[in-house]
């Protein structure tokens, strides 16, 4: 049942995280591009492709090193897209730990049926059904 609650999650945030992917590649385009504009070929710029995998490898913080910035506008303009890395790097995890959550506690919720009335909807931390008041078993 956990493999399922984390499944469920995963299938519920799967559109906002391709939003956000797309995103992301829209900016690898134009900060690859912008960045074969800034720095020349002899610094390994040498195409729009080249400079979108360069863009790749720099924002998702790997850096293998075979091509860098030689000017000081391509320097700062990397020490950007290094910096967004990171905070792209925990935007998907923030958004399935959202949904997993929210998942979590729905069927938290649908499950705390009452023993003697039925009903649903209590407090997560309640002990006692607060329609009839009888005394709600463990279920965590």
């Amino acid at each position: 049942s956990e493999a399922q609650l984390m499944m469920a999650a995963l299938s519920k945030s799967v559109r906002k995280i391709t939003v956000f992917l797309y995103a992301v590649l829209m900016l690898v385009v134009v900060c690859g591009t912008l960045m074969y504009v800034v720095e020349s070929s002899e610094a390994g710029f040498t195409s729009i492709p080249v400079s979108i995998y360069w863009a790749i490898v720099t924002l998702t913080t790997v850096g293998y090193g075979d091509i860098s910035p030689q000017t000081p506008l391509g320097q700062f303009l990397a020490s950007l897209i290094m910096i967004m890395g990171y905070g792209i790097i925990a935007v998907p995890t923030g958004i399935y730990s959202a949904e997993l959550i929210k998942t979590y506690n729905e069927e938290k919720i649908r499950n705390d049926a009452c023993p003697d009335c039925g009903r649903t909807g209590h407090d997560f931390d309640a002990e006692f059904c607060k329609y009839c008041g009888h005394q709600l078993g463990d279920y965590s």
